[in-house]
């Protein structure tokens, strides 16, 4: 949590420095964001997280749940579990619409390195889901 606030403190500085570098060419949130996420990506290059490993998944991970059964604290709480170059490509690509090209782009990796940490990311979370829902149906939750 405190890496996020850093993060966000550093990029707002950047935005303050560099506000007179907006050209009104697109919208300014969009501006911002892309500063948010690079200075996120500059410290991840700086800590070595986004040596990825090349891994083989399925493409597509299929999770089956009931809405009323999972809170939003819990869907957040479990990403935040990731494995940080798991979590990274997981946020880009389903949080902040990236598509894999530019995730591969932005983290320095090849699209395939993406698509196979995004699918071992939903494998976990799905892991973790169903345990939890097995759980609370055999009244452990």
């Amino acid at each position: 949590m405190e890496e996020a606030e850093d993060n966000l403190q550093e990029a707002f500085i950047t935005i303050f420095e560099k506000i007179d570098q907006f050209k009104y060419k697109g919208s300014f949130e969009g501006w911002m964001k892309r500063i948010v996420i690079n200075t996120a990506l500059q410290t991840y290059r700086q800590k070595n997280v986004l040596n990825l490993v090349e891994e083989n998944y399925p493409d597509e991970v299929e999770v089956e749940i009931d809405e009323n059964d999972i809170s939003l604290d819990f869907l957040l709480r479990i990403i935040q579990e990731l494995p940080e170059r798991y979590r990274l490509v997981f946020n880009l690509y389903v949080l902040d619409g990236y598509s894999h090209k530019e995730i591969s782009d932005l983290l320095h990796i090849a699209e395939g390195t993406s698509k196979s940490n995004l699918s071992r990311a939903r494998l976990i979370l799905k892991d973790k889901v169903e345990l939890s829902q097995q759980q609370k149906n055999a009244g452990l939750l």
